[in-house]
């Protein structure tokens, strides 16, 4: 059985496109000016109910939501430069 979040009605919160599924709250968004492979990305700190699938030699791990297994996105597992330390362990969700 999957386990689901529903955040609380009174927290504006970002949901999946496909199946609405509650996936971040406002409150957990840095920035809105990232670039995904498929077009604008938010950067969140944490988003709820991820799934991690690591790819390869990749420093990132792919997230899905839970709900209906759509790719919203990856998370940084390891920046390589230290100007971009900062992502580790933060989460990018699509937009598009």
């Amino acid at each position: 059985r999957t386990f689901r979040s529903y955040l609380p009605r009174s927290h504006r919160t970002y949901s999946c496109v496909h199946c609405r599924a509650h996936l971040a709250r406002h409150e957990e968004l840095i920035s809105k000016s990232f670039q995904g492979s498929h077009g604008r990305a938010y950067l969140f700190n944490s988003v709820a109910d991820q799934r991690l699938l690591l790819t390869g030699l990749h420093s990132v791990a792919d997230i899905f939501c839970q709900s209906c297994n759509t790719t919203l996105g990856w998370k940084y597992e390891q920046a390589f430069e230290s100007s971009q330390k900062y992502k580790e362990g933060k989460f990018i969700i699509e937009m598009s």
